[in-house]
This record gives C-alpha cells, sequence and structure tokens, in this order.
C-alpha cells in the first residue's frame, strides 16, 4: 500500500514538472523577456533541474536543448515507475 502510493507520488511530481518544463519553453516563445508572474514562477521552479543539464550539454548555437533532455529523461522515468 505505502509502495504504490510512493510510486503514484513520484510519478505525479515527475509528470507535474514534465508539464511545468514544456510551459517554460512554449512562455518562452511568446515571453522572451520573462517578465511576468508566471514566467517568473516557472523559471524558479524548472531552473534547478535545466540549470546543470544546460551546463552540461555543448554549446547549441542559439538553441537550448536542455528542456528536451530533463523532458526525455522525465518521461523515462515515469516509463520506469508504471
Amino acid at each position: 500500500m505505502g509502495t504504490a502510493f510512493l510510486l503514484n507520488f513520484l510519478r505525479f511530481l515527475a509528470l507535474a514538472l514534465e508539464i511545468l518544463v514544456i510551459g517554460r519553453v512554449l512562455l518562452s516563445y511568446v515571453e522572451p523577456a520573462g517578465e511576468s508572474r508566471v514566467a517568473r514562477f516557472l523559471i524558479q521552479v524548472t531552473e534547478p533541474v535545466l540549470g546543470p543539464v544546460r551546463r552540461l550539454l555543448p554549446k547549441g548555437g542559439m538553441f537550448d536543448f536542455s528542456p528536451l533532455i530533463v523532458i526525455l529523461v522525465l518521461g523515462a522515468i515515469v516509463r520506469t515507475l508504471s
């Protein structure tokens, strides 16, 4: 019983983080400066995950591939926990 709850909770956290990362990517197209409250919230929540991945990846010019990597890893975690 407790194990099922923990797995469901971890799945929920991974999916929530995945949605927040997707939201940050979409919002970066609409509001690149990130000055709204929603943009600041998304940056504060996702930067601890995206920042280290961004530092590990080689520079991709003007493209930031860290959200893609994070989404793929989170998706793999969710599938593993299922």
